[in-house]
């Protein structure tokens, strides 16, 4: 076998060297797999190896049975090129020697700064595993009803779900479940005021596979079963996102489902947006109608708002 192959297992790298001395004072291994990427060792006579990790100890070993294995202190650096760092071995060796490098951690650092992350698994990487594949199974169990024992009637279709999930989402749904209600007896529950598909969409956030699109494209619905179902997150997200786009076109129905819902930070905004930013003259015309169709405590509080802006100085 040729002594410029490194053999790996672990995080361990072991180089065995048939040879070395005054007439073969460089010598490098081939390329190997460690850990992040491909690697190489280099060995000089007048420096020393390039370890490409940032946290590693060395160990060198000698066929010479009196001579005791060398072992290196706890190396921590930043490897940028196989240039940037050294470790010095100040021992003779001769003969036939083995290279030990031991691997504890590599950590990649951001290119503008900061604390590095290893690339070995962590708890957070474990977490992160572990989430992504039980949403995958609760995807399939949503998708091909698997074990599915309750039934959702929306206002244009059936959809098939779980009580458990329901339940650990919503009081609301728990409490259905939980005490001698119709729902608890034929496993159905009634969302007329949802569409399939936006009921759908509903599932999926509470099963954890909603995208971005599907939650856009339905937030006002989500919104209203969140309200409904006293699914908190669910609203905080509908109250955040409605919040992003707000625009002449939308501030008013903005403002009504504000007040409807008892969302403040929404309410505030509509409100910031007509007054501070003086957007209320770009919806002059929808004022009258929507004055005569908002409840009275609303329009209160807005000509409150206006007095307050407009009051001379």
């Amino acid at each position: 076998m040729a002594d410029t192959k490194v053999e790996t297992i672990a995080r361990l790298a072991q180089w065995k060297i048939d040879s070395f001395g005054p007439t073969t004072p460089f010598k490098r291994s081939d390329p190997f797999k460690s850990a992040y990427g491909n690697w190489h060792l280099s060995v000089e006579m007048s420096r020393s190896m390039y370890p490409p990790i940032a946290r590693f100890v060395l160990r060198v070993t000698t066929s010479a049975s009196n001579r005791r294995p060398y072992v290196s202190p706890i190396h921590e650096r930043l490897l940028r090129t196989s240039d940037d760092f050294a470790c010095a071995v100040d021992i003779t060796f001769q003969g036939r020697i083995t290279i030990d490098v031991e691997f504890l951690d590599l950590k990649i650092c951001p290119i503008n700064g900061g604390e590095g992350s290893s690339i070995w698994p962590t708890d957070t990487t474990m977490q992160t595993l572990s989430t992504q594949s039980t949403l995958k199974c609760l995807s399939r169990m949503l998708h091909e009803s698997i074990h599915a024992d309750v039934t959702i009637n929306a206002s244009d279709g059936s959809l098939k779900a779980h009580k458990a999930v329901l339940s650990a989402s919503s009081p609301v749904f728990h409490s259905m479940f939980e005490h001698n209600l119709k729902e608890k007896e034929s496993s159905i529950i009634e969302i007329e005021d949802m569409t399939s598909e936006s009921c759908t969409a509903l599932l999926y956030y509470l099963y954890g596979t909603i995208n971005q699109e599907d939650f856009w494209k339905h937030r006002l619905a989500l919104l209203g079963a969140a309200n409904k179902y006293v699914i908190v997150d669910l609203k905080d997200a509908c109250e955040e996102s409605l919040l992003e786009d707000i625009s002449s076109g939308n501030v008013l129905e903005r403002l009504q489902e504000a007040w409807l819902y008892q969302l403040e930070k929404l309410k505030k905004g509509c409100l910031v947006y007509l007054l501070d930013f003086g957007k209320i003259y770009d919806v002059r015309e929808e004022m009258n109608e929507f004055f005569r169709q908002a409840d009275r405590e609303l329009v209160v509080e807005i000509f409150q708002e206006l007095l307050a802006v407009w009051k001379p100085t």
